[in-house]
């Protein structure tokens, strides 16, 4: 089941892909990491689907990494008699604490974190932007707004504060018992969903407490306002355009877009481009042209991976949005100028020897034409810093951790294997090639170039490279 790709496809579970039978379609078609979804489902449909994915493990032979994406705190107004309102631009609208039902004057909004943070001028977005609204004067318990843009509104619509940081966790009480639930599970990532600020990540960092990796979803302004730093905190980083895209300008997306991706690419970190890429296949067999130019934008950005969402979750046509994506990626990287723009954005090594064995692994397989890159990593740490330095070769990531390999499914370039303890380097030397032939990435007399440290099993001690030929 090796890919002839370098970017990698998650796909999102769902009513429509929920079976053992469909999941497997879904990873023949090209999945590579499967999301669980717990802003929907029950626990019992989300256990079903983790042992069919596991199941498939054993029988395709393939580390398959699981995420588990946490709903985050959701903003929602109260209910309307009658179920719904109009709001005419130009008039008054009062939100506040009252359960009283609302009209098109005022509606409960029971979020005092809300109030608290805003102040005259701010913008508040309701129903996904449909409707605006500017704040004019606000108290502990309410705020008084002119209707920006009007519109019909109805009951449970979210509520977006795109000008304000909200003085709530990224955890709430439901999140931490799924968070627990996915834990048990066994999964290999957590989403964690409205990040604010760096201090997000440290709450779920303690409760995850090493027994999986932390993926940041980047969907609030002031997120990206502390890029760098939660860049550095997390594991990876999803760009969730979703909610992004309500709470900025469309016209600014695209450049956070990019400027996600190079610092994540930069730091050497996994990144995700998410949401609505080939919207149009959760009804239709084939999707628009500007979609499939979508996934080709994040593909030529550089990004780690792009995601599937309602398309496999509740689509018409799951296995052949995977397969649509599959083959767009690979055609994306067979482009020369996909190339050179992978060659112009090389990130500095840092002075070490980890990272300077590394950017040479790149250079010398280039320069002798080797058919992989092979490193042998514990931590991962290994595999990343190759990951890094998008080489136009295959990097085979060999382990002996089960964790290590799943988490490294996630990764540009990346087919991860596990493999036995070994004892020299003669014997892993041995072991690279003996994998290389099994995959499929080599044939006799083809070059590898192989990455490890000593000694054995030390995380991040990259300090040997080796040219071995197959044999």
């Amino acid at each position: 089941m090796r890919r002839v790709r370098h970017a990698k496809i998650i796909a999102t579970i769902g009513p429509a892909t929920a079976s053992e039978g469909r999941i497997a379609e879904l990873f023949e078609a090209g999945a590579d990491i499967f999301r669980l979804n717990f802003s929907h489902g029950t626990y019992e449909g989300h256990k079903e689907a983790f042992e069919a994915i596991r199941k498939m493990e054993m029988k395709f032979f393939r580390p398959i990494s699981v995420i588990a994406d946490l709903q985050g705190p959701k903003l929602r107004l109260g209910e309307f008699a009658g179920g719904s309102a109009y709001l005419k631009a130009g008039a008054a609208f009062r939100l506040d604490l009252a359960a009283d039902l609302g009209d098109q004057v005022r509606a409960p909004l029971p979020h005092p974190e809300v109030f608290a943070a805003v102040e005259p001028g701010t913008e508040l977005l309701l129903d996904d932007g449909k409707i605006r609204l500017a704040v004019r004067s606000c108290g502990a318990d309410f705020a008084e707004t002119e209707v920006v843009t009007g519109g019909l509104l109805s009951d449970h619509k979210g509520v977006n504060v795109p000008d304000a940081v909200l003085d709530f966790s990224a955890l709430t009480d439901k999140d931490r018992r799924d968070l627990a639930f996915a834990l048990d599970l066994g999964v290999d990532w957590i989403a964690l969903s409205f990040v604010q600020r760096p201090e997000d990540l440290a709450e779920a960092r303690r409760l995850i407490g090493g027994r999986a990796a932390l993926m940041a979803k980047l969907e609030k302004p002031s997120a990206v306002g502390h890029l760098f730093e939660i860049v550095d905190l997390a594991d990876a980083v999803m760009v969730a355009r979703g909610d992004l895209g309500v709470e900025v300008p469309p016209e600014d997306v695209p450049a956070l877009q990019k400027r996600i991706v190079r610092a994540c690419r930069y730091a050497g970190k996994p990144v995700v481009v998410a949401t609505q890429m080939l919207d149009s296949m959760v009804n239709a067999p084939t999707p628009t042209r500007a979609e499939a130019s979508d996934v080709a934008t994040a593909v030529y950005d550089g990004g780690d991976a792009v995601m599937l969402s309602a398309e496999t979750a509740i689509g018409d046509h799951p296995e052949a949005a995977v397969a649509m994506m599959d083959r767009i990626i690979r055609r994306v990287e067979q482009d020369p100028p996909y190339r050179k723009i992978m060659n112009a954005e090389h990130a500095a090594p840092e002075a070490t020897s980890s990272d300077a064995i590394t950017a040479a692994a790149r250079q010398v397989a280039e320069t002798i034409d080797a058919a992989v890159i092979v490193t042998f990593t514990s931590s991962g740490s290994t595999t990343l810093r190759a990951a890094r330095e998008r080489p136009s070769v295959p990097i085979l990531g060999l382990t002996t951790s089960a964790r290590t390999a799943r988490e490294l499914a996630l990764v540009w370039g990346v087919h991860s294997v596990m493999v036995p303890d070994l004892e020299s380097f003669d014997a892993m030397v041995d072991e690279a090639v003996a994998v290389a032939r099994r995959e499929e990435f080599v044939t006799p007399g083809d070059k590898l170039v192989i990455t490890a440290g000593v000694p054995l099993g030390t995380p991040g001690a990259t300090n040997i490279l080796r040219i071995a030929f197959a044999v």
